[in-house]
């Protein structure tokens, strides 16, 4: 039996929000700003073994992209733990990771070093990058210059090449134009064939979901309402939304 590279106990996550406020009102109060607290995700636990594909699904402002964030490392749990038992993690989420004044090339550096990987070895890759990316000259211009689409190429081509053993996608398999979300969708059923690689997938798509994922974790509210594989979970969520 594969062991969990992946435990989140009792993971709750708090959104604070200052009520509206003009500047000039702010500065001249005495009084703290009263602030509204949304909790965007609500005591969930789940684990997910080596080699797992697990899907989450979910109506808008669920918490699925924003549990996502907490297990790469970019939020921080209000209460409970995520424990990646000393894996190397990636997220692959439209504005997410990049310095925008920064070249494509200068960002494959930077979003590299990030996730762990030395100069050299991003080097080595480099090219593999830019030729998946398929984005030619765009390479060396500035990243604040791109469309969603050429930024959905350059993200996914860091990810998919310079490969991390927990991969976690955000809905980025449905940006781009059609040739490349077949190319994408390609390359990732290759990164999945490799049976110690997790993955995490985001996506209001069941068909994307059905196609890739061996479970699914249906959230709702901030809840855990089921979890299963796609054939059980899928038809009784699809039935719910519509």
């Amino acid at each position: 039996m594969s062991e969990n590279v992946i435990d989140v106990k009792d993971l709750k996550i708090r959104y604070r929000c200052l009520n509206k406020m003009s500047i000039k009102k702010s500065l001249l109060s005495l009084k703290k700003s009263k602030t509204e607290v949304f909790e965007a995700v609500r005591g969930v636990s789940f684990s997910v073994a080596e080699g797992e594909i697990l899907g989450i699904v979910g109506k808008n402002g669920s918490g699925k992209s924003t549990m996502l964030r907490a297990i790469a490392g970019i939020f921080a749990a209000d209460e409970g733990t995520i424990d990646l038992h000393g894996h190397s993690v990636s997220l692959l989420s439209i504005g997410v990771g990049f310095q925008k004044r920064l070249t494509g090339k200068e960002n494959i550096y930077l979003s590299g070093m990030l996730l762990g990987f030395s100069e050299e070895e991003i080097r080595a890759k480099m090219k593999e990058i830019i030729e998946f990316s398929e984005l030619g000259d765009f390479i060396n211009r500035p990243v604040k210059t791109y469309s969603s689409g050429m930024y959905s190429k350059l993200a996914f081509s860091i990810t998919a090449i310079l490969e991390t053993d927990i991969m976690l996608i955000d809905e980025v398999l449905s940006v781009g134009d059609s040739k490349f979300k077949k190319k994408s969708f390609k390359k990732m059923k290759e990164l999945i064939m490799n049976d110690k690689r997790t993955v995490i997938i985001v996506s209001h798509s069941s068909e994307t979901i059905a196609n890739l994922c061996t479970s699914v974790l249906w959230l709702h509210e901030g809840h855990v309402k089921m979890r299963g594989t796609p054939e059980e979970v899928l038809p009784v969520y699809e039935e719910f939304m519509s």
